[in-house]
């Protein structure tokens, strides 16, 4: 598997910066977050391996939901700022370009995977060791970019997949793949998932008073993020002879 796209080198750097703007910004506390925890549901009691875990947002509401919360991310800044957050998590700084060694076939419960499968080169790979450790009854839960919304900025062909390079409005520099929605399923297929449930979510009402034509767009465009609930296929992971 090539280099993971991100988030670190690239987080890395305002991981500080990102957790100032995530913790209460319209598009992670009032858009993403709400959307990924309603889609994982009840999760008191169980293990939830937060999957590019940031600097510990999702984290810190799992446990305070009941969870037993174990992340990792690429960013070693971001992995301190989770484990300050959620002091009873197990944090680690790791790359989903290599394999997760270090956690147990079929040992968690929930798979969080939030506004992070666009920075990874080998997506099936990494979505397959997700699997490996989901239990059968288990799920995983991403979020991603809306690919019309990345069409809509970008242009070009829909169907392409392509990586986007650009300066966000904090001067931040990232570089993602824009890939269509039928990537990203066909992905979760050949890694040994099941779709269960997709949505496209709708920021929640207190978003209207943080910037309210942003509020009135999410609510009418597929401008934002869609969020994907999918559990282990029982029939397994499709082979490369199998994809072709």
């Amino acid at each position: 598997m090539p280099d993971a796209v991100g988030p670190h080198p690239q987080y890395d750097v305002f991981a500080d910066e990102f957790l100032e703007h995530a913790r209460s910004g319209l598009f992670n506390a009032h858009y993403d977050r709400p959307a990924c925890l309603s889609l994982l549901g009840d999760v008191s009691g169980a293990t939830v391996l937060d999957a590019a875990c940031g600097p510990g947002l999702y984290a810190e509401e799992l446990t305070a939901r009941g969870a037993s919360v174990i992340g990792f991310d690429q960013s070693p800044r971001m992995v301190e700022l989770a484990a300050q957050r959620v002091p009873t998590g197990d944090f680690r700084t790791h790359d989903l370009a290599a394999p997760l060694d270090w956690v147990a076939d079929q040992s968690i419960d929930f798979v969080l995977f939030a506004l992070a499968l666009e920075y990874v080169d080998d997506r099936v790979a990494a979505l397959r060791e997700l699997r490996r450790v989901l239990r059968p009854d288990g799920a995983l839960v991403l979020s991603r970019q809306h690919p019309t919304g990345d069409w809509i900025r970008h242009g070009g062909n829909y169907f392409e997949a392509r990586v986007i390079e650009e300066t966000w409005s904090r001067g931040w520099h990232v570089r993602y793949w824009l890939t269509p929605l039928e990537h990203t399923c066909e992905e979760l297929h050949q890694a040994g998932f099941l779709i269960e449930r997709l949505r496209e979510p709708r920021p929640t009402e207190q978003a209207a008073a943080i910037d309210e034509q942003r509020y009135e767009q999410l609510n009418r465009e597929p401008t934002g993020f869609i969020a994907i609930r999918a559990i282990p296929n029982p029939r397994g992971a499709r082979s490369s002879a199998d994809a072709r």
